[in-house]
């Protein structure tokens, strides 16, 4: 966020449409026409605030993030709002109707695959013991080409999170593989 500010390139994304376009995966986990809460791991910014708040009428949204300056500017953009908090943290306060983590699985910088999946799968376990109805994530596909990954990012197999999800945590699990990025969004539903 330091060179970038509080846009979609600061949050490591390419595109503010690329950032739609994941918003729109993860929101399909979605069965209220609204009235509900929501977790969202990672949060940023809360660029995720107003997608889903101009969608759904009565969200109520909590954001956390590692970052301070991260939660700091999310508080600077929606801070006047009386339907979201923000706070810094690893995990929610609160158990909330859904859960949301988008991108906090991808930039894994010099640590070893192994001990990134056992991250991802540990915090897999945090979204679903503090969401009620269900929760969705995304992650880089190990479906990219092998010759423009980077070696910094995490490229997670979605075949393995699949059955990790479905075996875990629900029998309701949707794996979304088609939206022509170079990722996935697994949605997992509780009820």
């Amino acid at each position: 966020m330091q060179a970038h500010g509080a846009n979609p390139k600061g949050v490591d994304w390419n595109t503010e449409e690329g950032q739609l376009l994941r918003f729109r995966q993860l929101a399909t986990l979605i069965d209220l026409p609204g009235d509900f809460t929501v977790n969202d791991l990672g949060c940023g910014y809360g660029a995720l605030l107003p997608f889903l708040a101009d969608r759904f009428a009565g969200i109520r949204y909590h954001g956390c993030d590692l970052a301070e300056e991260m939660i700091e500017a999310a508080v600077r953009l929606f801070g006047d709002r009386s339907d979201a908090r923000f706070a810094v943290g690893s995990a929610p306060a609160q158990v909330a109707d859904f859960g949301f983590a988008s991108g906090i699985f991808n930039v894994r910088l010099t640590r070893p695959d192994d001990q990134w999946a056992a991250y991802l799968e540990a915090t897999l376990d945090v979204l679903d013991a503090t969401s009620h109805r269900g929760f969705a994530f995304n992650c880089l596909t190990s479906y990219s080409d092998i010759d423009k990954r980077r070696a910094d990012l995490f490229y997670a197999d979605p075949r393995h999170l699949f059955d990790i999800c479905k075996r875990k945590y629900s029998q309701r699990v949707a794996l979304l593989h088609d939206y022509g990025l170079y990722e996935f969004t697994m949605l997992v539903r509780k009820t």
